[in-house]
């Protein structure tokens, strides 16, 4: 029926060319009805900020011929608009130098013309006169010409989908699509992100749709069978692309609620911190900064909950005036310990942190007005951000570097979950209405993750949540990738146990967007045998000669690779802020394995499984290899090596036939040894010996001698123990000797008395080991609990570059393998050292691991 509405097959035989045809219209009439479906505030906004890319839409309402208007342009400035000027080791040959002139005056014209056109709307009027003829339509023609675009786009769409091209023809499919991404990946704004999401589907399903339709030997069960298994794991992958792209494309970026001036409608609050088997020092600091929030005293009640029953809380608990609340039992873990804790008090709101987060002075006043305006609203969250670096970012020396393991979540995922009305509760670093939280019959106790289980509830009962991405409580992450891969184990079980019991696929009480968000949320974590199958994939046809993907070698490439790379655009373009490229298989290639059991038997049996605690503040005297953890990892590298060695026997004595794809197979054995590599490095444990972890910061400060000299400077890194300071002039001070630092916290100074344990230059380290209770609480107050303590944290990241990070994945899989050489025994180093010449020359070009010279465990200190 399509074929005689256009005449597809007559164009396709003649001219080939209905592929790139196909995909111009579908995308335009996407775009057009997205456009028409956007509010016009949200366009406002949106181009207001944009002005100097689109000057002459700024500042009123879209029109039906904007998509078009906005590619052309953006295109326009993409192509001429001059690059930023590089410096040059090379002369400039004289006609490049007459082409620059040339591209320059022709910039210069086309700037001068865009300058001229029409500048933002003046006025409300004007917008108003802008959408006067989309309101002319009325709502059955506004209906009726979305549904009939979006039906068109729709139809277009499929014929992409399904059609079977010519390797010329999807040749021209994959240029035509990759340039188009390339154009506008740059290009600010959300239209351009929805483009490449558009571009990024297209590709991805006509991919999974080849591959179920033309890539299955259905005549050999063995290559049937692997092929099978490999298309499964593909068709997850598939779908949580796809639905990350629903959760993920339009972020929130909620706002705090002002609160009334009227201090008296404050609501009350109490704040409870659990805790289990924690040091005592862990959990001081957060007491301190609890009790310095800026929230009416006689609103705010503080209570430590101590499930470990120890009398030294119960004396710290008295002399810090706060509560504490034990229990006889330690049924259900923390969930159990919070239900315990609701009969015992009384505040409307209930603020929740674990026992190593410390939160900011300010974080009850952003988190609270919502509670005020919106009677359903039972839950605001914010970041879990941690000032330690995790067992990745410490063993490979990028801490504050690049974006960690849980920046993606609370960076991205959970603003997309707010736009749905999704935010998940995370068990800490959250407020909830007390009311709300009685009204499902307490926190859930039937899973190990009781965070997750008790939002979903929530959700269900009609109550609203609300999320909000700004730093205001800062903890430690986990100290080895041991205790870092437990602590998975326990989410991805708690997420299959509660995608087992209380799906929220089925069920009522959830919108559709609700129901996609809570569903990628626990079919994120069934991805290890998925991940074990990629890793293991090619070993299929090189050791078992089964075709899993049987096709063409060349026409094998021309699908999976736009699928690979538009799936990298994109999410470079969505993500990037919060997770670099590629780095996403690393973090899985290191889980996979230890999640891939719990989460099967939480599928089939979900009361399976115990609440384990993470352990936090453990100490590491010397760099080690973790053997054990390593263990899956040595087994995969020595599979692919394997796999690896039967490629080059194929190659010698195999038929010419399979050169090519013997040739493809073993470029995916080498891309999975290094992904593997990649993990090993991580298995490398770096020494941690200090007991506080010290901040890096610049705030103005001073010191005082004892003769009374006072010298200004910088402090520039803290801890729970002491403090670093750079004076603005050098001073030679005697180790041990008495100093005093002076810090502000509003318009206050406040003065704490030390000892000197370090002096170089104008660099002094100060011991703070002799403070009063009372002055404890001011140094936390002045340092954790500032109210802009995390707000800088991600300033320093070095920004996405999809090809850049995938030639630094290589180089850190090359550099786990070395490092890995250098804990073998030295007799295992003798045979293996020619070949990992090249792998030490690799290890050049990554940072640096840290030193392993010996540091004090109280102190910290900057290096000269």
């Amino acid at each position: 029926m399509i074929a005689r509405i256009f005449p597809y097959t007559r164009l396709r035989q003649r001219y080939d060319c209905a592929p790139p045809v196909a995909l111009l219209l579908s995308t335009l009439c996407v775009l057009a009805w997205v456009c028409l479906r956007l509010e016009a505030s949200h366009w406002r906004n949106l181009l207001d900020q944009r002005h100097r890319w689109y000057p002459q839409v700024a500042g009123r309402a879209p029109r039906l011929g904007d998509p078009l208007r906005y590619l052309v342009q953006s295109l326009w400035l993409l192509l001429v608009k001059p690059p930023r000027p590089r410096a040059r080791t090379w002369a400039t040959p004289p006609w490049i130098k007459g082409v620059g002139a040339v591209y320059l005056r022709l910039w210069s014209r086309v700037g001068g013309a865009l300058e001229e056109l029409p500048q933002r709307a003046e006025n409300s009027q004007q917008i108003r006169q802008s959408t006067r003829w989309w309101k002319g339509l009325g709502r059955r023609w506004q209906r009726i010409l979305n549904l009939s675009v979006g039906t068109a786009a729709l139809l277009l769409t499929l014929l992409c989908i399904t059609e079977p091209f010519s390797y010329a023809a999807q040749s021209v499919f994959v240029l035509l699509l990759w340039a188009s991404a390339m154009l506008v990946r740059k290009v600010p704004g959300r239209f351009p992100t929805l483009l490449m999401v558009v571009l990024s589907v297209i590709v991805s399903c006509r991919y999974l749709w080849w591959r179920y339709t033309a890539t299955l030997n259905w005549n050999q069960p063995l290559d049937l069978a692997c092929g099978t298994i490999l298309l499964v794991a593909e068709t997850y992958s598939w779908l949580v692309l796809i639905v990350g792209y629903i959760q993920t494309c339009w972020p929130l970026n909620r706002k705090p609620k002002p609160l009334p001036r009227d201090i008296s409608l404050w609501p009350s609050v109490d704040l409870l911190i659990p805790t289990y088997n924690e040091d005592l020092s862990i959990v001081r600091s957060t007491v301190y900064a609890a009790m310095g929030l800026d929230w009416p005293a006689d609103k705010l009640n503080i209570y430590i909950l101590d499930d470990g029953k120890r009398e030294s809380f119960r004396q710290f608990a008295a002399e810090a005036g706060v509560g504490y609340i034990a229990r006889t039992d330690n049924r259900h873990a923390k969930a159990g310990n919070l239900n315990h804790a609701l009969k015992l008090i009384s505040g409307e709101l209930i603020a929740i942190f674990d026992c190593d987060h410390v939160p900011v002075r300010s974080f009850l006043q952003l988190t609270t007005g919502g509670f005020l305006s919106d009677p359903k609203l039972a839950l605001v969250q914010t970041p879990h951000h941690f000032l330690s670096p995790d067992p990745f970012e410490r063993n490979l020396n990028v801490f504050r570097v690049r974006p960690n393991e849980g920046e993606l979540f609370y960076g991205l995922v959970q603003d997309g979950n707010d736009m749905w009305n999704a935010a998940f509760f995370c068990g800490s670093c959250a407020v909830l209405r007390r009311t709300a939280i009685e009204a499902i019959g307490g926190f859930a106790v039937e899973t190990v993750t009781e965070d997750a289980h008790t939002a979903l509830r929530l959700h269900r009962q009609g109550w609203n949540s609300a999320y909000i991405k700004i730093p205001q409580a800062a903890g430690l992450a986990t100290e080895s990738l041991s205790a870092h891969i437990g602590q998975r184990i326990r989410w991805a079980r708690g997420m299959a146990q509660i995608f087992r019991t209380d799906n929220p696929l089925l069920g009522r009480g959830l919108t559709f967007f609700q129901r996609v968000c809570y569903a990628n949320a626990m079919i994120h974590f069934l991805a290890g045998l998925p991940r074990l199958v990629f890793l293991t994939a090619p070993l299929a046809f090189l050791l078992l000669h089964a075709y899993i993907i049987y096709a063409p070698a060349a026409m094998i490439l021309l699908y999976v690779m736009p699928h690979m790379i538009h799936a990298s655009l994109t999410n470079s373009r969505m993500q990037g802020q919060y997770r670099h490229t590629f780095w996403g298989e690393v973090y899985e290639t290191v889980l996979a394995w230890y999640i891939a059991r719990p989460t099967t038997v939480a599928l089939f049996n979900p009361k399976k499984g115990k609440f384990n605690v993470t352990a936090k503040g453990g100490l590491m005297a010397d760099n080690q290899f973790d053997w054990k953890i390593a263990q899956p990892y040595l087994l995969l590298a020595l599979l692919n090596v394997a796999g690896l060695g039967f490629a080059i026997w194929r190659l010698r004595y195999g038929p010419e036939t399979e050169i090519f794809t013997v040739l493809v197979s073993s470029l995916w054995v080498i891309y999975n040894m290094l992904i593997v590599g990649a993990a090993v490095a991580v298995a490398a444990e770096v020494r941690q010996v200090r007991e506080t972890h010290r901040v890096q910061v610049k705030l103005p400060a001073a010191v005082r001698l004892e003769d009374g000299h006072c010298y200004p400077g910088m402090l520039v890194d803290y801890s729970d123990g002491g403090a670093g300071i750079e004076l603005d002039t050098p001073v030679s001070l005697p180790i041990g000797g008495r100093i005093s630092l002076l810090l502000q916290r509003g318009d206050r100074e406040f003065l704490f008395h030390g000892h000197v344990g370090r002096s170089h230059q104008n660099l002094i380290g100060i011991r703070l080991h002799a403070l009063t209770g009372q002055q404890k609480i001011d140094f936390v107050q002045c340092t954790f609990a500032r109210a802009d303590a995390w707000l800088d944290w991600g300033e320093n990241f070095t920004p996405d570059r999809p090809l850049q990070s995938f030639m630094d994945i290589l180089k850190l899989g090359a550099v786990g393998y070395y490092r890995l050489y250098e804990y073998l025994p030295n007799w295992v180093r003798r045979i293996a050292g020619p070949p990992l010449h090249l792998l030490r020359w690799l290890a050049s070009f990554l940072p640096r691991r840290p030193a392993a010279t010996p540091i004090s465990t109280s102190l910290p200190v900057s290096a000269p």
